[in-house]
């Protein structure tokens, strides 16, 4: 009997897959923690024989070379897949035996060169499922931009090799086929996936825009290539990562899960090269936070906010974290590289303040209180949401600040009339975090807007459609 299990993690939006017959078992894209894999493993009374990675992926550091290490199994990429350390290079259509099962290679170039699905056969020998990584996702596929630089391909280039794998490899295949794909909606390795995660090919046929049938490989090009925003600066290191290797996890999780004393918290954040992040809920962190701290809360997407706002990926850090959240902070960082975690302070954020240490805070209002406030008054607002939602609706005479892109931009444009700015997103996540960066680069006069923005739109506050981007 056969097991295929998905194993999706929200905050990166990804899914990895574990695959079991008769004792044997496949990883598929595994994340940089190794113990679920071995747990289900054990669990199941079954050994680690592969390791099979769809590409270097970008948006997260994976797990195969640890993995690897603690079982002995072998990493598999398809061709083009060149490494600095061991592993096995399959050809295009060759065939692994799993148990009763068949994985077959499909090399699938497009989203990056060296791109492979894999084709699994059930007992019977028929295409069951097809694990598609970043070539082929629900309602969208890979973004065809990240693997050009350095390489002397262009982005064109790319998409007409993906038009291709598309049509003359995954289209082939029977509609009734499962896609298991590595992303979902939420990952900025695509541009518009679904939510769900998964599909069958039938239904990816009649619904994904790619895959139309009477598409041409200019209009496919054409489509796949338009609207792509700036990947997140940390995408082209974690491939890197991939690609060369890496620390051990568990090392990563001894030296960042350390209680640090008051005074040695104190000491090493009294250094240049260290900075302090808190990522408690926005609700605790505005009331009260140690100066200086950056907030990147955990009960966000906080592993991609990591990722795109810090921009040394050996960045020393020291956290404040919640009472028992301590290694998952670390584990979440290590997922994209930061392995850099000098430890949390011990006591948390109370143990500072029972210290009677100075402590700073970010005037935070409802949107109630907003909306009395644009009433009564014509406040500067500062809109820290993605290009495209503000484009689709925003209040009116907003300044787009994108938190994205706030280290390219130091400080909104309308800061410079000495005015209080008003600082909103869609439900205070990103507003507090771009409050504490600007606060920690010596910027105060702002108050920060908590709530829905749904509520702001239903309100007597004018809002519009598309407008002029503001971007200083």
């Amino acid at each position: 009997m056969k097991k295929i299990e998905q194993l999706y993690t929200s905050c990166l939006a990804q899914g990895a897959y574990y695959i079991q017959s008769k004792g044997e078992a496949a990883i598929i894209d595994p994340l940089r923690e190794t113990d679920i894999y071995l747990k289900m493993a054990e669990e199941n009374g079954a050994t680690i024989k592969y390791i099979f990675e769809t590409h270097f992926h970008a948006d997260f550091v994976s797990g195969h070379l640890d993995l690897a290490k603690k079982t002995g199994a072998k990493i598999i990429y398809g061709p083009l897949a060149k490494t600095e350390f061991e592993k096995y290079d399959a050809v295009d259509g060759e065939e692994f035996a799993l148990g009763d099962l068949k994985i077959k290679v499909l090399h699938t170039p497009g989203h990056t060169p060296e791109c492979s699905c894999f084709l699994l056969f059930d007992e019977e020998g028929k295409e069951h499922c097809i694990f598609t990584g970043d070539t082929l996702f629900i309602g969208d596929v890979g973004r065809p931009d990240l693997a050009q630089k350095g390489a002397d391909l262009t982005i064109e280039d790319l998409a007409g090799w993906l038009y291709d794998s598309l049509r003359n490899k995954i289209m082939l295949l029977p509609d009734d086929i499962i896609v298991y794909p590595a992303h979902g909606a939420g990952s900025a390795c695509g541009k518009n996936m679904s939510s769900d995660t998964w599909s069958t090919l039938g239904e990816q046929k009649k619904n994904n825009y790619a895959l139309r049938a009477d598409m041409t490989k200019e209009e496919f090009i054409s489509e796949v290539t338009d609207g792509l925003a700036e990947p997140p600066q940390y995408f082209s290191k974690n491939a890197a990562l991939n690609k060369n290797g890496y620390g051990s996890i568990d090392e990563v999780m001894e030296k960042g899960v350390k209680a640090l004393s008051l005074r040695s918290f104190e000491m090493l954040a009294e250094q240049d090269d260290v900075i302090i992040l808190d990522v408690r809920d926005k609700g605790q962190f505005v009331q009260g936070f140690i100066p200086n701290s950056i907030f990147i809360g955990l009960d966000g997407s906080f592993a991609p906010w990591v990722g795109a706002l810090i921009e040394d990926i050996q960045q020393k850090i020291i956290l404040v974290a919640p009472e028992g959240k301590e290694a998952e902070t670390v584990k979440r960082l290590a997922r994209v590289g930061y392995d850099n975690a000098l430890g949390y302070l011990e006591g948390g954020f109370k143990n500072w303040v029972d210290a009677g240490k100075e402590i700073d805070r970010i005037e935070t209002i409802s949107t109630d209180t907003f909306i009395e406030v644009c009433n009564r008054s014509k406040p500067l607002i500062v809109d820290v949401r993605k290009p495209g939602e503000h484009e689709t609706t925003h209040i009116e005479e907003a300044e787009l600040f994108p938190l994205d892109f706030i280290n390219q931009n130091h400080l909104p444009k309308s800061s410079e009339t000495g005015e209080t700015l008003y600082m909103h997103c869609r439900s205070g996540y990103r507003s507090t975090v771009a409050a504490s960066i600007l606060k920690s680069r010596g910027f105060h006069k702002m108050i920060n807007v908590h709530g829905v923005f749904d509520d702001i739109k239903e309100s007597n506050v004018p809002v519009s459609g598309s407008c002029p981007s503001l971007i200083k």
